[in-house]
């Protein structure tokens, strides 16, 4: 069996396993790395039997994988002392921010990502994908790209998403209105959304 420091140097930045590894040992969880989902990167949850659990997906390249990793440590952290606290409240936000400042390191984290980590962990929010310009950087170092962002496409160009086809209309703030060309129903896009451009 594979020691949880040599699983833990696949998923993470090297100079950040001894100090993830130490964490470990501190707050005591189930750990276990699950398939890509589409809606979340990791989470936390309390099993039946009072034990505490943290799944990660693997499929998040090194840097959004550390990040999503101390995310939900802090939820741990946060039940355990104050289990009725909102979830993403400031309980929360004070032990995240506290949890991921020895890793706010340029041996650790790249410059262009560092930037807009300090920035984001002033104020963290529920997702890093509400952060842009963070959820840009990060996205630059996954292995590959599978579409275009939707930000990056011309206006009124079609695309598909799920294998459903969108036209591209105005940005309404950080999101983009578009018409589904079928049921000719407008949705909301994030900014960083994948999408597929038709094939001309």
């Amino acid at each position: 069996m594979e020691k949880r420091v040599e699983i833990l140097a696949k998923y993470l930045p090297s100079a950040a396993v001894n100090m993830v590894d130490e964490l470990f040992d501190i707050y005591h969880f189930h750990f276990v790395i699950v398939s890509k989902r589409k809606t979340k990167h990791g989470d936390f949850r309390r099993l039946r039997n009072g034990d505490y659990q943290i799944t990660i997906n693997n499929d998040l390249n090194k840097y959004r994988f550390l990040l999503t990793l101390i995310h939900e440590m802090a939820h741990l952290l946060t039940f355990k002392e104050k289990p009725k606290s909102k979830p993403h409240g400031i309980e929360w936000k004070t032990n995240f921010q506290r949890l991921m400042l020895p890793f706010l390191q340029p041996d650790i984290y790249p410059h262009d990502i560092l930037i807009h980590l300090a920035k984001y962990l002033k104020n963290p929010k529920a997702s890093t994908d509400a952060d842009i310009q963070l959820s840009l950087s990060l996205k630059k170092y996954d292995d590959e790209k599978e579409g275009s962002y939707i930000h990056e496409i011309p206006t009124n160009a079609t695309f598909f998403y799920r294998n459903v086809a969108y036209q591209k209309g105005n940005k309404r703030r950080t999101r983009f209105e578009c018409v589904e060309l079928k049921s000719k129903k407008k949705y909301l896009f994030h900014h960083n959304a994948l999408v597929k451009i038709q094939e001309s």
